[in-house]
């Protein structure tokens, strides 16, 4: 009898489970690995599956029911030694997680022997008094994802000083009915990676507007004084061919490519440099303010089209672009915006959340504080190209650090400024938040639905490019 009752109850769990469309079984999980929650009532299901995972040598699983709210992890701490350097490496899938990048996330939390957070490496801003950093957790970005569905996730860290232990969490967090499956986690010591220091370059200066030949041309001395310089990047300003030039966009917007492409591609490729600048683009009635990024070899690696337009050009008749791309380049991610765009923190935002470590900025003018700002609260190198004289304290050409503080800028018409940087140098200062471009994309929160009482264009298909 008592058997029969208990077959009954099991076959009634079961039932409901499979009604509510899961089952939520905690389930024998490896070695080392142990399931955490912040609190009991909030607590997925962990379990492990021993032939699950792209090579079929098992899977951590974490399990949520039908309530939301519910967050967990699977924890497992490796020793390191402090100022050595780790590889993390990780395969994830999910399956009813809507937004993977934010729910499905790992951490990698540096401490001591007795499992206390640890302080972050010295740095040069203690000599100023101000307080030292801790050492804040890793955030190692997504991977690419194979046909089957697996993400790789994978970085390379330096353990600070005073670490003894690396604690990797396998989270999963605020996805109702989702399951994620971790596989093949691995933490191992590793080779330093190679420095990747770059000389980032801008050019304070305005053409004339004789002609659009003429302006292309006068940039032929400061590129040489650039490549003299040992610039890497060269920034130039705003609609280069056209400015000045006494005719409207559209009589003067050419195609890309194009002539005045055709002339820079040529410069660049004399000279070795990578090269952005903007120009009015022609694409049949349309026209664009379109920023153009040139390689070494003299090759036209992208284009961006100006999102945010003042009235002038849309009145004018410019259309915006709706795209955010970012250049994978033998220096580093590189993307673009163009002048107005730095009122809005949208485009730099997005530009950062797709990667870009550097930003070139090509402005006929903007207030500087919005340049400091968009450096800092994106932690960017911006590189800034202006028509303003720098008296009038109305935007600079110059190179931001990811503080947003201006290391070098153009006093004079004419200069050239080259400033080199370290692409590879972790950010670390006062109050540290830890290594923001993982952050912004494991903290970023999903993009509101659109109302209907408030936007008569709800319901409407996002932007190409949009990023949830």
């Amino acid at each position: 009898m008592a058997t029969s009752l208990c077959r009954f109850l099991l076959m009634l769990a079961l039932c409901l489970g499979l009604c509510s469309g899961r089952v939520a079984a905690e389930g024998p999980i490896p070695d080392g690995w142990s399931a955490m929650a912040p609190r009991d009532e909030i607590r997925p299901a962990f379990s492990y599956e021993p032939q699950l995972g792209p090579d079929g040598l098992g899977a951590l699983v974490i399990s949520m029911d039908d309530a939301i709210g519910q967050q967990g992890w699977l924890e497992k701490a490796f020793p390191v030694d402090g100022g050595r350097y780790y590889r993390f490496g990780v395969d994830r899938r999910t399956e009813g997680v809507e937004l993977p990048r934010r729910s499905a996330i790992v951490r990698i939390a540096w401490r001591d022997d007795q499992g206390r957070m640890v302080s972050a490496d010295p740095y040069e801003r203690e000599l100023e008094g101000r307080p030292v950093a801790s050492a804040e957790p890793e955030h190692p970005l997504d991977g690419p994802t194979d046909p089957s569905g697996w993400t790789r996730i994978e970085a390379v860290y330096r353990a600070p000083a005073r670490a003894k232990r690396a604690v990797v969490e396998l989270h999963l967090q605020w996805a109702p009915a989702g399951q994620v499956f971790w596989a093949a986690p691995r933490f191992e010591e590793t080779t330093a990676p190679a420095s990747r220091k770059v000389r980032l370059a801008t050019v304070h200066y305005k053409p004339s507007g004789k002609s659009v030949r003429e302006n292309c041309e006068e940039f032929a001395p400061p590129l040489a004084d650039a490549a003299a310089k040992q610039a890497d990047l060269v920034v130039l300003g705003e609609t280069i061919p056209t400015a000045g030039v006494r005719r409207k966009p559209h009589e003067l917007a050419e195609p890309v490519p194009g002539p005045s492409t055709d002339y820079f591609c040529q410069l660049a490729r004399t000279h070795g440099l990578h090269l952005a600048f903007s120009l009015y683009e022609r694409d049949g009635r349309v026209v664009y303010n379109t920023a153009v990024l040139i390689d070494p070899e003299g090759q036209l690696v992208g284009k961006y089209r100006k999102v945010c337009l003042p009235h002038g050009e849309v009145e004018a008749g410019i259309m915006p672009g709706n795209d955010y791309p970012v250049f994978d380049t033998r220096l580093g991610k590189i993307g673009m915006m163009i002048c107005y765009d730095g009122f809005f923190p949208e485009v730099a935002r997005e530009l950062t959340s797709r990667g870009a470590e550097v930003i070139a900025w090509p402005v006929w003018g903007c207030d500087p504080l919005l340049a400091k700002a968009r450096a800092n609260e994106n932690r960017v190198f911006i590189v800034s190209s202006t028509f303003m004289d720098a008296k009038a304290n109305w935007m600079l050409s110059a190179i931001y650090d990811r503080d947003g503080t201006p290391l070098a800028a153009g006093a004079t018409w004419g200069t050239v400024v080259v400033q080199e940087v370290d692409l590879s140098a972790r950010r670390v200062g006062p109050y540290n938040l830890g290594d923001f471009h993982g952050m912004v994309q494991r903290h970023r929160p999903p993009q509101p639905p659109v109302s209907e009482t408030s936007n008569p264009t709800a319901g409407a298909s996002p932007p190409r490019g949009a990023v949830r």
